[in-house]
C-alpha cells in the first residue's frame, strides 16, 4: 500500500507514520530525513541537496521528487510506504502519480488526514519549541502549509482516498483510528494490505 499523511506542523505526523509503518512492516519514508540522509552523500545529487538545504532553500519539486522516486524503488518499499512530508504541494501530488503509475502501481491507496485546529497545534509546537524555532517561525509554518499542502486534502476526496482523522485526540486514539482506516480500505481494495494488517491492533495495544 502506499499511505500518505497529511496534517498541519504539530499534527503528530511524524509519531503516527512511525506507528503505522511499524504495524504495516514497510518503510517510513520522511522527506525530511530523507533529504537529510541524501545531503551528506558525496555525490552530486548529495551536493545539490545540500547547496539548497545550507541556504535554507527549499529543495526543488523536481530534485526532491526523483530523490522519493528512488526510495520508492527500493527492494524494501516493494510492498507499500508511509510518506511522511511528501507530496507537500499539489504539483508534487500529481507528479507523485505520474511515477506510481509508471511502476504500474495504482497510485495512493489512501490519504489520511490528521485534523487539528490552528491554535492546538500552535500550543503543541510551542510546547516542543527549538532554540531556533521563534513563535513567528511556527505561524509562518503553519501559514505554509496552509497554502501549500491544504490543497491536497480536495484534491484526494476528490479521488477518494481521503480519511479524515481526529488529531485532536490522545495519540493512542489516533493512532487506533488510522489502523482502522487503513484497513478498511484494505478490505476494500487489497486483500494483501489486508493480510499486513492483522497484526496492527495487537501493536497498537502494547502502546497503550
Amino acid at each position: 500500500m502506499i499511505i500518505v499523511l497529511i496534517g498541519p506542523p504539530g499534527a503528530g505526523k511524524g509519531t503516527q507514520a512511525s506507528r503505522l509503518a511499524y504495524t504495516l512492516n514497510v518503510p517510513h519514508v520522511a522527506s525530511g530525513d530523507l533529504l537529510r540522509a541524501v545531503s551528506v552523500q558525496d555525490t552530486p545529487l548529495g551536493q545539490q541537496v545540500k547547496s539548497y538545504m545550507v541556504a535554507g532553500q527549499l529543495v526543488p519539486d523536481d530534485l526532491a521528487l526523483r530523490i522519493v522516486e528512488e526510495r520508492l524503488a527500493q527492494p524494501d518499499a516493494a510492498n507499500g510506504v508511509v510518506l511522511d512530508g511528501f507530496p507537500r504541494t499539489l504539483q508534487q501530488a500529481h507528479r507523485l502519480d505520474d511515477v506510481l503509475a509508471g511502476d504500474g502501481r495504482r497510485g495512493v491507496d489512501v490519504a489520511i488526514y490528521i485534523e487539528a485546529a490552528r491554535e492546538v497545534v500552535l500550543e503543541r509546537m510551542r510546547a516542543r519549541r527549538r532554540d531556533d524555532e521563534t513563535p513567528e517561525v511556527q505561524v509562518k509554518r503553519y501559514d505554509v502549509y496552509e497554502h501549500d499542502t491544504l490543497p491536497l486534502v480536495a484534491y484526494y476526496r476528490e479521488r477518494g482516498t481521503l480519511a479524515s482523522i481526529n488529531g485532536e485526540q490522545p495519540i493512542d486514539a489516533v493512532t487506533r483510528d488510522i489502523a482502522a482506516t487503513v484497513r478498511a480500505h484494505s478490505v476494500g481494495g487489497n486483500s494483501a494490505g489486508a493480510d499486513a494488517l492483522k497484526p496492527a491492533a495487537t501493536a497498537i495495544q502494547a502502546h497503550e
